[in-house]
């Protein structure tokens, strides 16, 4: 039993006979007694190992075990790199972020939605701009419009501190259900920016 969780059996663990035989180029050699089995591989300098031990009667392959556990190790290798470990990256903007600045980091948040990461977007307030939460939601809000075909709201803006927080995820269409309120805000900032400036 320990034989088949290290893997197949191999050459004299082989006991059952007799077992159905393909050789190296995946030709059939017909059913053969194991010991005539095991002399076929020897003869080729290679293994006998079984491939289907539940078929009746077994199905054992001649190969090179050494190498067939390689190649296994590197396959099971290329798929855990393939399995994407999904990772929260954070993204820091000011309320009063310039154009630039804007633009160079909503570029990086596409990257990471891009490779299948999540993105945390956090507004830091200083000061009197504490006042203002509605800036800071004006931007996230303007993230999620520039990134809504490749991005969705998985947590809404939320102030905590002097931080404002969200956080958005691979997928598209921005929010499921944009909240009122952040229309309402979103709007009272356009209003501000526009005498600001």
């Amino acid at each position: 039993m320990n034989g088949k969780d290290r893997g197949p059996r191999v050459n004299y663990q082989i006991r059952i006979s007799p077992v159905r035989v393909i050789d190296e180029d995946g030709e059939q050699l017909g059913i053969l007694e194991v010991e005539q089995a095991r002399q076929a591989a020897e003869e080729r300098g290679l293994d006998l190992v079984e491939v289907a031990p539940n078929a009746r009667p077994p199905v054992c392959k001649i190969m090179d075990y050494g190498r067939y556990k390689y190649e296994q190790a590197k396959k099971e290798k290329e798929a855990k790199k393939k399995q994407h470990q999904v990772t929260v990256k954070e993204m820091k903007f000011r309320p009063k972020i310039d154009d630039h600045d804007y633009e160079f980091k909503v570029a990086h948040v596409r990257e990471f939605l891009e490779k299948g990461d999540k993105a945390k977007l956090t507004i830091m307030f200083r000061g009197r701009e504490m006042m203002h939460p509605e800036f800071g939601e004006a931007i996230l809000l303007r993230v999620v419009e520039d990134l809504q075909d490749v991005a969705v709201v998985e947590q809404e803006p939320k102030l905590e501190g002097r931080n404002m927080t969200m956080v958005i995820a691979p997928g598209h269409g921005g929010f499921r259900n944009r909240p009122p309120v952040a229309e309402e805000s979103d709007s009272e900032a356009e209003e501000v920016d526009e005498t600001e400036t």
